[in-house]
């Protein structure tokens, strides 16, 4: 049995819990380690603010590479079938050729830090001709105002967003871009038991 995807808990938790919605959009309740919860929770809400006041600035770039490379790791230790892929900057776009792309037509989730008034963390879940769907852990009943984002409130294990390819590629920091280049990041994640072979993914026109 699958959890509903969760919403961020204060003001700064959006890495941590977009991490732990892409193991619940994964696996099974009953698939996940407690160790893959706690060691998520445990190295993010590592940036200070101003005052001195740590996770007030929410989890670093850092912060997210080492949770990629600690799931790894777990894969090959404790054997959960889970595969991760750190990639940044140029490598981050919607696109035919893009990682994300291909992650997402596999079956799998991709954590990714874009802007939403200041960088923010968001699972992207699927993706179709001309729209990619995404849960967005910062709670909101007020539709949108931009042309094409749509608010999706039937789907809680899923989506709750429903964006077009054209927001993610901007360089500028708006509403749902990915923003400069040399400045981008992203997480992909596939549950190897489920993964789709490439040959049975359907590839979509961008």
């Amino acid at each position: 049995m699958k959890n509903p995807l969760s919403y961020q808990t204060t003001e700064y938790d959006c890495g941590p819990t977009t991490m732990i919605n892409a193991i619940s959009f994964l696996f099974d309740r009953k698939e996940i380690p407690p160790d893959v919860i706690k060691f998520i929770m445990l190295y993010c809400l590592d940036v200070y603010n101003e005052q001195g006041e740590v996770g007030k600035r929410g989890t670093s770039c850092m912060a997210m590479m080492f949770i990629s490379n600690w799931l790894s790791q777990f894969h090959k230790v404790k054997n959960f079938p889970i595969e991760t892929d750190y990639i940044t900057n140029e490598d981050v776009f919607i696109g035919q050729t893009s990682k994300i792309v291909v992650g997402l037509q596999q079956g799998g989730v991709v954590v990714v830090r874009l802007y939403f008034e200041e960088e923010h963390y968001v699972l992207l879940t699927g993706i179709d001709n001309g729209y990619v769907y995404l849960f967005d852990p910062y709670y909101r009943t007020q539709d949108f105002e931009e042309e094409g984002i749509e608010l999706i409130k039937n789907a809680p294990m899923k989506m709750n967003r429903k964006v077009p390819f054209s927001y993610f590629n901007k360089e500028t920091k708006e509403i749902y871009s990915l923003g400069p280049k040399d400045g981008r990041e992203a997480v992909i994640l596939i549950n190897k038991t489920t993964q789709r072979t490439p040959e049975s993914t359907i590839e979509y026109f961008i």
